[in-house]
């Protein structure tokens, strides 16, 4: 096996800008731990605003670092205690860098950690439930977006405990998050209203909306609120900051609910008195939940939401658009041949 590897990487906090491809020691796992050749990786927004510094507090990186968590890829080499996996085998899933290990613990138990997936190889810990493996038939640039958004998604279904026939307006659809989320409210039988801009109103309503409401169109608070629907039985917020949820809590039903998953998170305050319930609801990932991602994915019922693709040498400029373009979807980097 060669020395080096190719990986996109940060130097110290900064805008993704600061981002570059780099030659860097290929990583060789320890006990307990498996070393991946990467197929594909898909990026999420929170691990790139973790290299802002605002969340350093609760979640500080080392430098060098390597950026991505969710990927999939093909073992290579096996730390010794290993029993789980085998060289060869087609896994997939999420990892947080080693530095957040106690934000680690909090997604998955034991917890879930990795070198950086932006990158031709990765090392991981093999025994998590953010790891699994690979079904035949399920592609390595679709399985590598499943982990993240889908382990966010099935928390916000357990906590909004969902009925047929429920009124779900989600706040944000266009997003990674929501091409999880929508698809499986819908396959619930729940009636999904959904925020979208007008470009935007066919792909959502492809992942199960049922009525689409443009947040694009401007205007002050209460103008906006005016163009959303009204006693709905719950609203889940992707997008909006925490100090706004007070506003939208007035569209909600009496005894309703409101799930947030956006940092920084609101102040409990904000709805003293309401009669609805408030939830965070974190990215977590429970034994099997992978294995019900990759069958739902099988089935149809989580489809392909990648938008673009890129290779790993333009991995870096992948971070860049992500943040500081408008996208749908999910961006996948693809770090070596897919299969």
């Amino acid at each position: 096996m060669k020395a080096t590897m190719r990986a996109v990487v940060a130097e110290d906090y900064g805008p993704p800008e600061t981002l570059e491809v780099a030659e860097i020691p290929v990583p060789r796992p320890g006990p307990g731990q498996v070393q991946v050749r990467v197929r594909a990786s898909a990026i999420n927004p929170g691990e790139l605003r973790m290299l802002a510094g605002g969340p350093r507090a609760i979640a500080p990186l080392s430098f060098p670092h390597v950026v991505g968590g969710d990927f999939a890829g093909t073992v290579t080499e096996l730390g010794s205690d290993v029993t789980r996996f085998a060289v060869g085998d087609e896994i997939f899933g999420l990892g947080l860098p080693r530095s957040v290990i106690g934000l680690a613990t909090q997604v998955a138990s034991p917890p879930s950690l990795t070198t950086g997936t932006l990158a031709e190889y990765a090392v991981c810990e093999a025994d998590t439930p953010g790891l699994e493996h690979r079904p035949a038939g399920l592609q390595a640039d679709h399985a590598s977006t499943l982990a993240t958004v889908g382990l966010t998604a099935l928390p916000l279904l357990r906590a909004g405990e969902f009925r047929r026939g429920d009124v779900v307006f989600v706040i944000g659809a266009t997003g990674g998050v929501g091409g999880a989320l929508l698809p499986l409210l819908a396959a619930a039988g729940v009636h999904v209203i959904a925020t979208a801009s007008a470009i935007d109103d066919g792909y959502v309503r492809g992942l199960g909306a049922g009525e689409i409401v443009d947040h694009h169109t401007g205007g002050t608070v209460d103008e906006v609120l005016r163009r959303y629907p009204r006693g709905v039985d719950a609203v889940v917020n992707l997008a909006l900051p925490g100090d706004a949820l007070a506003d939208v809590a007035r569209v909600i039903r009496a005894g309703g609910r409101l799930l947030n998953i956006v940092f920084p998170f609101h102040d409990p305050a904000l709805f003293d008195g309401k009669d609805l319930e408030v939830e965070t609801v974190f990215t977590a990932a429970r034994p099997g939940d992978l294995d019900v991602l990759a069958q739902r994915a099988l089935e149809g019922a989580l489809p392909v939401t990648i938008s673009r693709r890129y290779g790993l040498a333009d991995g870096a400029q992948a971070c860049v658009d992500l943040l500081r373009e408008h996208t749908r979807g999910k961006l996948v980097v693809l770090c070596g041949e897919l299969a």
